[in-house]
């Protein structure tokens, strides 16, 4: 045990096992940045269970210390066993007890389980607590059972705080509900960075970017340090619409007020400049982080697909499994796109069939998109392969069938099948029609690029790139067409 424990004999085992759960705290700030500081924690918790084991009739306060234990290690099932365990050896749970149970029992996608401790919370009299009221809020949330949570946060309208406020705002916000998300936000009679975060992260999540640049502006003109949630929302938006500039700004803001950069923050700012296309910073940000995660790689990934670099995505997909880390849907998106558009034919279609087999990733339509099977020709494949789904491809797969035929030429017949598909989804789309017209251009069948010129006229469409990215230059937009918008 640590030497800060002292002279053993001096403490109680419940004291001891306090000292150690403390010891688990350091461990757990970092675990997501560095997958080997996960064994000492591991450690720790295996000496607490052990101290926890030796106390002859453990009271509350050392089954409470396990919860909080569990609950900081991310390990809600265990945290729950021990809550479950204290009810059967007749110890009546307190107010400390709540807190970590609900945290455990926000995990899980049960609407009962949430309801079933609320009974308890009832039953106990911890209604009115503070702490355990905010939990329970917090427990409701992921279950979408937000009548429930809003119910708790009106019966006491006297107890309620910042942090009471911020709790019901982010289960708003989890359930896509930001018109009532921002009227809390308005009737708050305080604001923390929290509270203007979680707004910020909601509109982000809506594509609301606009607004949310406005409400991040509106953050630092009063005042009120943005956290890592309000930077990266930020910094997400002005990816999303090509803000160059004010991403670099973001990034400046950050190079003054952090010490240095966690991997959240690191992400942001790879996400963001790879898709500005500002590919070489965006490679720099990812050397220079030290701990790369599963987003981490994604973004590059992703970012260097979006603007042609197909090999570079190829070579980075490649580092990311040599180090570890374990691809998932987004990262498989990137690259087989990527594997297309090099060339990597053969590749493209091995990583498609080993996406369950070999990494247990679900394949869904998306992954389908036939821009891996689109190149040398093999349109017609592509097409059978989409016959072949239970739903017939989505916009995902036609749309990658109809780019398929813009660039290698001919298959107007397929063509037209993809752009019927893709139409009946987005009639209103004027991108589907331009690359229709493109197609017939090419196969010299000028009275149907007519057809499509006034069909587009009569509908008030205006011709346009598709698949493009916003890159912002000298505070003026420019589109950039993109092989695939991902």
């Amino acid at each position: 045990v640590h030497p800060c424990v002292g002279h053993r004999s001096s403490l109680t085992l419940s004291k001891l096992l306090y000292v150690l759960t403390l010891l688990i705290l350091p461990h757990h700030h970092h675990h997501h940045q560095s997958p080997s500081s996960l064994h000492p924690a591991a450690a720790f918790i295996g000496y607490a269970l052990s101290l926890f084991h030796s106390i002859p009739s453990p009271s509350a306060f050392p089954h409470n210390l396990l919860m909080r234990a569990h609950t900081l290690l991310s390990s809600p099932l265990p945290a729950l066993l021990v809550f479950a365990r204290m009810r059967r050896a007749a110890v009546n749970p307190d107010s400390h007890a709540f807190p970590f149970a609900l945290q455990a029992c926000a995990t899980f996608s049960s609407p009962a389980l949430g309801r079933a401790f609320h009974c308890q919370v009832l039953k106990f009299g911890f209604a009115a607590d503070y702490y355990v009221r905010n939990n329970l809020i917090s427990a409701y949330a992921p279950f979408h059972s937000m009548l429930e949570a809003q119910g708790l946060f009106d019966e006491c309208p006297s107890s309620r705080h910042i942090v009471t406020y911020n709790t019901l705002m982010d289960g708003y916000v989890k359930v896509a509900d930001n018109a009532f998300a921002r009227k809390l936000f308005d009737e708050m009679p305080a604001r923390d960075a929290t509270s203007w975060g979680t707004l910020l992260a909601g509109y982000s999540k809506v594509a609301r970017f606009e607004e949310a640049i406005e409400l991040f502006d509106g953050m630092l003109a009063i005042g009120t340090a943005p956290d890592d949630v309000a930077l990266v929302s930020a910094l997400s938006c002005c990816a999303q619409l090509g803000k160059l500039d004010r991403g670099e700004a973001i990034h400046e803001y950050i190079k003054k007020n952090r010490a240095e950069l966690n991997v959240y923050l690191s992400t942001g700012l790879v996400d963001m400049y790879a898709k500005c296309g500002c590919i070489s910073v965006a490679t720099e940000s990812v050397e220079s982080t030290p701990w790369k995660n599963l987003f981490t790689w994604n973004a590059i990934i992703v970012g260097l697909t979006m603007h042609g670099n197909g090999e570079m995505s190829q070579k980075h997909f490649n580092r990311m499994r040599a180090v570890g880390v374990r691809p998932d849907g987004v990262t498989f998106l990137g690259v087989l796109v990527a594997c297309s558009r090099a060339g990597l034919v053969d590749m493209g279609r091995s990583l498609f069939d080993e996406m369950e087999s070999v990494y247990g990733v679900e394949r869904e339509l998306k992954h389908s998109d036939a821009w891996q099977i689109c190149s040398d020709g093999m349109i017609k494949e592509a097409m059978e392969m989409i016959e072949g789904m239970l739903m017939n491809g989505d916009a995902y797969v036609w749309g990658g069938v109809l780019a398929g035929c813009r660039i290698h030429g001919g298959n107007v017949e397929i063509a037209e099948v993809a752009a019927r598909h893709l139409l009946e989804r987005n009639p209103g789309e004027s991108g589907i029609y331009s690359i229709l017209a493109d197609i017939y251009a090419t196969a010299r069948r000028w009275e149907d690029v007519a057809r499509i010129r006034k069909l587009m006229g009569d509908k008030g469409l205006k011709r346009k790139n598709v698949g493009g990215s916003f890159i912002e230059v000298d505070h003026e937009t420019e589109t950039t067409t993109a092989v695939v918008a991902l």
